[in-house]
């Protein structure tokens, strides 16, 4: 197994854990708590440096950077547009996400961004069409971000 390829499973491996128990939280509590997040977050940089020293190539560890601070960014963004939408906690786990999604390449970020967008629209949709939500009703957006990750990573 090369460095590159022991890197992936670590954080694959890891971030199927923190993903799971991050959907679970959510969606109970519309929270994802920074004392998961935070520290997912740290291991993810820690990883992406070890495997860029051990491969010799920082070329993934920059598009990795770039990713997490720009899919952040966006979320920020949408954050600061509107208080009752995104909270802080999506904001970081995008920071996270676009970490790992990046790392695999552009196509993986714009695929994974777009898909838990589409998947958390889907959702929403159903509800109200099943009468169990409205405009107004405050939907977890975290899980969809983990799914469309993992399917960005496993399809594409």
């Amino acid at each position: 197994m090369t460095p590159h390829s022991v890197a992936v499973l670590i954080a694959h491996l890891a971030l199927a854990v923190v993903g799971a128990w991050l959907i679970a939280i959510d969606a109970r509590t519309h929270r994802l708590p920074n004392r998961i997040v935070l520290p997912a977050l740290g291991a993810l940089i820690v990883i992406l440096i070890i495997e860029a020293l051990a491969t010799g190539s920082g070329e993934r560890l920059t598009r990795s950077l770039l990713g997490g601070l720009a899919l952040g960014a966006f979320f920020a963004v949408l954050r600061l547009s509107s208080r009752r939408g995104m909270g802080g906690g999506d904001v970081k786990l995008a920071a996270a996400i676009g970490l790992v999604l990046a790392w695999h390449g552009w196509s993986h970020l714009l695929l994974g961004a777009a898909a838990a967008f589409l998947l958390g629209a889907l959702h929403a949709l159903v509800l109200m069409a099943l009468r169990r939500a409205t405009r107004h009703t405050r939907i977890a957006f975290g899980p969809w971000m983990i799914i469309g990750a993992v399917l960005a990573i496993g399809l594409a």
